[in-house]
């Protein structure tokens, strides 16, 4: 009697891994692989004789093809709703369901989601946040493939993605830079966390890039907000030396330093140039002149997330990954040459 062919088999024959072979002869993940090795590893399957037990694959492996995302406050926000619309396309690009729970900052609720999600045997658990911040991985994630989205784990064993917050500060130091700003100022966010520390550690980076600093006095943190960026822009306009540009945390900051400029007098972009980072559109391009600013990454983001984990459910093994994804700059028209 014949020996039957496995997967093994085919992978030796053929000259790659297991896991290629797999993703090859699947109907979901084939698009993992280029269309050359998908058409060498089905030819030497049939020349074998190989054929995967569809049935027995999905017994053995117990998938239910379903995702849990759970949330604080996205869903309610317009501010990262691009984030699940990437990642539900991801999901459903590769045949599975996104299933989508928001706690609204409620820990226990947040607990209680968790709970439901696994009860409804999903997969994996995208654990979500609707800011780069440090969080740690509830216990009721343990013993699931879980993935953490737009925050900074405690645990590094778990893989997550985040904006590039450095990045984001040396692009809109070099944006000014090149535009011939040597008075520039910054508006942080007052809180500790990575995104704050990241954007201003990029932001000296560039500008140090150029022989520039940022001089005694040119940086104010207030509270990431409209209210906020006004206060602290009325502080650093008022000065003697005031300065040609503004780097402001968000758009929100960015929004009350045009409104402490029009008090002051001040035209953007001609007397002070502005940019911003999140690319809310509500505010970046409802302002006048519009505002140029660095968008942060949401799609890209949520996609990355469901792809990443689908790859971690069929490898177990896979090593986790911590990504930051670039912030492209978004340019419009605040931001323009000194006295120009």
């Amino acid at each position: 009697m014949a020996t039957k062919v496995n997967i093994r088999d085919v992978a030796k024959a053929a000259g790659v891994s297991v896991t290629t072979v797999s993703h090859a002869l699947s109907e979901t993940h084939s698009s993992r692989v280029n269309a050359q090795t998908v058409k060498h590893v089905k030819e030497v399957a049939g020349n074998l004789g190989y054929a995967p037990n569809r049935l027995a694959s999905g017994l053995r492996n117990q998938r239910s093809r379903i995702l849990g995302l759970v949330s604080d406050e996205i869903t309610t926000t317009p501010f990262a709703g691009a984030m699940l619309q990437g990642a539900q396309e991801a999901a459903s690009e590769h045949g599975h369901l996104l299933m989508v729970v928001n706690s609204g900052l409620d820990n226990e609720l947040e607990r209680q989601e968790i709970r439901a999600l696994r009860q409804h045997q999903v997969d994996g658990i995208i654990f979500a946040r609707m800011f780069n911040q440090r969080v740690s991985i509830p216990d009721e994630l343990q013993g699931i493939p879980a993935i953490v989205l737009d925050a900074t784990p405690d645990n590094t064993a778990v893989s997550s993605v985040v904006p590039d917050e450095f990045g984001a500060g040396e692009s809109a130091a070099e944006l000014l830079a090149m535009a011939g700003h040597t008075r520039i100022a910054m508006i942080n966010n007052q809180d500790d966390i990575p995104a704050s520390h990241g954007r201003l550690a990029g932001f000296r980076a560039g500008l140090a890039r150029h022989n520039l600093q940022l001089a005694e006095g040119a940086l104010l943190a207030g509270h990431p907000s409209t209210a906020g960026g006004r206060d602290a822009a009325l502080r650093l306009l008022s000065g003697r030396e005031r300065p040609t540009a503004l780097f402001c945390f968000n758009d929100q900051m960015a929004m009350g330093a045009y409104q402490a400029a029009g008090h002051l007098g001040l035209n953007i972009p001609a007397d002070l140039s502005v940019v911003g980072v999140d690319n809310l559109e509500l505010i970046a391009d409802g302002l006048w002149p519009g505002l140029s600013t660095l968008a942060l990454p949401h799609y890209e983001m949520g996609r990355w997330v469901v792809l990443k984990l689908l790859s971690e459910l069929d490898n177990p093994e896979e090593a986790a990954a911590h990504e930051k994804i670039r912030c492209p700059l978004v340019e419009r028209n605040s931001v323009a040459p000194p006295g120009g």
